[in-house]
């Protein structure tokens, strides 16, 4: 006889945990197909060693956030310690300490791209942040007159909040305030949000560039034992079923078959933290298939390398190396570094472990065939790790204990999916941005393709949202 759950959880990334731990009153379980929790924030052991799935940080933990807001909701206080600098950029001969005050990062920007507006651009990018913030019970839903009545709800609290602002232009707001900047400063800009944003100032409003480029104005934290641990706590005294897939979901007349690679299971709601690119593929109904295909699929993935190193320097836990050149096989000039704490004990346990991660394009690893892709592979690696030498110049290549990288097919074998970093939303596709609400009863999605986007503060803001939906 198969078990029935009140609600079935498929996914165990930022999205899936949170939701299933403020809901952990119901009857609900959470299928993760890999070992370890997480999806592209997990933490895992190779070689002996942890590593971090992704290079990333843990932002949005303060008074008046959501990701505090929903942890403090369910009691759960992660052991994290907070980085007094989020990250520092090097490019070129330039460093640059992305630092909370104001006027010690202007200082430094002020130096490194002089441009008498600075203060202009950089001051209105904070207050626009600071703004955004302030703004409570944000709300993007579809399918319903509610849903509809409570987004329009948000979208006269944004335009009461920035007027015309929320439709000014990146690019324009750049222009006119800094003029025709250096390519250098560019790319500086523009490599900050392929991290935060998944896509450049060609693309976005001038309030997604206040909130791509703000985040290290605020609270930045190193999470102690990995990035994973979050999720350890998350769904502590919540019933997961670790390395069981969701092969097949089947709607029947009141509920959901669910079909695993160890058993079948009923339900009346299903929650999805899979990409709403990879969602379809469970459904053999022809409605909820076409549903999901009428998203087009985001092609960016991430490259990511992971090392070993002897613990004979003092560094950073974040740093962002910005060149002139494209990386090999990828689409960004740039990369993000992550390095565990020196008393981390878990993580450090054989020396730093260390996740570098660039952008690159999901097809173009799927398109070679074995031998192509061992060769591309192994030269992006080696393209990043030299770059990282020549950057960090203390650091001796012999003192590197173990290297190995990951590619989108590496994504997909783990956790099935081939698009890493979500779903950028961008001027043109801000409307059509997918809810977490579907248009079938008891069916959801959540986390970094749909609303409102990657990082801990946009999947936050979407899972209260489905919360409120879900529990009216």
């Amino acid at each position: 006889m198969c078990r029935y759950y009140e609600v079935c959880v498929i996914g165990s990334g930022m999205g899936g945990s949170m939701f299933a731990s403020l809901n952990k009153d119901k009857d609900i379980v959470v299928f993760e197909k890999d070992s370890n929790l997480g999806g592209c924030a997990s933490t895992f052991k190779r070689y002996g060693s942890y590593f971090n799935s992704g290079a990333t940080t843990f932002v949005g933990y303060e008074t008046g956030h959501p990701v505090k807001e929903i942890f403090d909701n369910i009691d759960y206080k992660p052991d994290i310690k907070k980085s007094n600098i989020a990250f520092r950029v090097l490019q070129n001969e330039k460093t640059i300490d992305r630092v909370k005050d104001f006027e010690e990062f202007l200082d430094q920007i002020n130096k490194a791209f002089p441009n008498k507006n600075n203060r202009v651009f950089w001051a209105k990018i904070k207050e626009l942040d600071e703004k955004f913030w302030q703004i409570h019970d944000i709300y993007y839903g579809k399918y319903s007159l509610k849903s509809y009545i409570l987004s329009a709800n948000t979208l006269i609290k944004l335009f009461k909040s920035f007027n015309i602002e929320v439709f000014k232009s990146a690019n324009s707001f750049i222009k006119e305030t800094l003029g025709d900047i250096s390519l250098e400063y560019q790319h500086f800009i523009d490599a900050q949000l392929l991290i935060t944003l998944q896509t450049t100032s060609k693309d976005i409003s001038l309030l997604s560039l206040a909130l791509g480029l703000s985040y290290p104005f605020h609270d930045v934290f190193y999470v102690n034992g990995g990035m994973g641990s979050l999720f350890d706590g998350l769904l502590e005294n919540i019933e997961t079923k670790k390395k069981e897939e969701i092969m097949k979901i089947v709607l029947e007349k009141d509920y959901f078959r669910l079909i695993s690679n160890k058993d079948e299971y009923l339900s009346k709601n299903v929650v999805l933290n899979s990409t709403i690119y990879d969602s379809g593929k469970l459904f053999e109904d022809e409605r909820i298939k076409k549903y999901y295909e009428s998203f087009d699929f985001n092609d960016q993935s991430a490259f990511v390398v992971n090392l070993v190193l002897e613990k004979n320097y003092d560094l950073l836990h974040h740093y962002l190396i910005i060149l002139d050149e494209q990386i090999p096989n990828c689409i960004s000039n740039s990369f993000f570094i992550s390095i565990s704490s020196k008393d981390d004990e878990k993580m450090s346990n054989r020396g730093y472990s260390i996740t570098i991660s660039s952008h690159t394009k999901a097809s173009f690893w799927k398109k070679l065939n074995k031998e192509e892709y061992e060769l591309k592979k192994e030269q992006t690696q080696e393209f990043i790790i030299d770059k990282l030498l020549q950057k960090l110049n203390t650091i001796k290549k012999e003192d590197i204990i173990k290297k190995f990288s990951a590619s989108s097919l590496t994504f997909n074998r783990y956790i099935n999916r081939y698009n890493c970093g979500g779903r950028a939303i961008t001027m043109k596709n801000v409307f059509s941005t997918p809810s977490a609400k579907t248009p079938f009863k008891g069916l959801y999605n959540i986390g970094d393709s749909v609303f409102a986007g990657q990082g801990w503060p946009g999947v936050a803001i979407g899972v209260k949202a489905l919360n409120k939906e879900f529990n009216g």
